[in-house]
């Protein structure tokens, strides 16, 4: 069994590299905006105490199956401690399972960021993100107040790869993380 956390700023393109790692390995995808997206249709707004119900009651199910392995995307506020703890949570669910678990941090500019914010295949998979002037707004507001970009030796996991994918595909980042870990699959 194995996880792979794919964690960044928004619009990074967490999803998008997801997508193309599950299409060459045998990983599956869970991006964060699957559970989101469900609590916002329900609910009518993000209610994080469900989506954090569904991430868990997901992340012990999937640990306990026969899987070959889980990417999961996410927003991990760097300097919020309660996103450390829910990390730490769901690395302790697989680490039950013996999982290896591995860390890919994606960076890019701003700039790049805020183009990325409005491509198709992000709208079309994240449905809250089509109020176009609101996603923009948050995500300015997140780089003001927030940090999701890590400090140069901040982590010290033994499976982890930081990639600055400002000038490259989607499909290239997914080849380098699969080769890098040795994801077996696709092809």
């Amino acid at each position: 069994m194995k996880l792979l956390i794919i964690f960044g700023a928004q619009a990074v393109g967490k999803m998008t590299v997801g997508q193309e790692l599950a299409k060459i390995t045998d990983l599956r995808l869970f991006h964060n905006h699957m559970t989101i997206d469900l609590s916002v249709e329900v609910f009518g707004e993000p209610n994080i105490n469900v989506v954090q119900k569904m991430r868990q009651a997901i992340f012990e199910e999937f640990a306990k199956s026969d899987n070959y392995g889980l990417i999961f995307t996410t927003l991990w506020s760097l300097d919020n401690p309660a996103s450390w703890e829910l990390i730490y949570g769901i690395q302790d669910i697989f680490a039950r399972a013996e999982a290896s678990i591995y860390y890919v941090e994606l960076v890019a500019s701003q700039e790049v960021r805020l183009a990325r914010n409005i491509t198709e295949n992000r709208l079309r998979h994240k449905p809250i993100k089509k109020d176009i002037d609101l996603s923009r707004k948050l995500l300015l507001d997140y780089d003001e107040n927030r940090r999701a970009v890590s400090y140069d030796g901040e982590f010290d996991f033994e499976n982890y790869i930081k990639i600055n994918n400002s000038g490259l595909s989607a499909e290239i980042v997914a080849q380098v993380i699969k080769d890098k870990f040795g994801f077996e699959g696709g092809e």
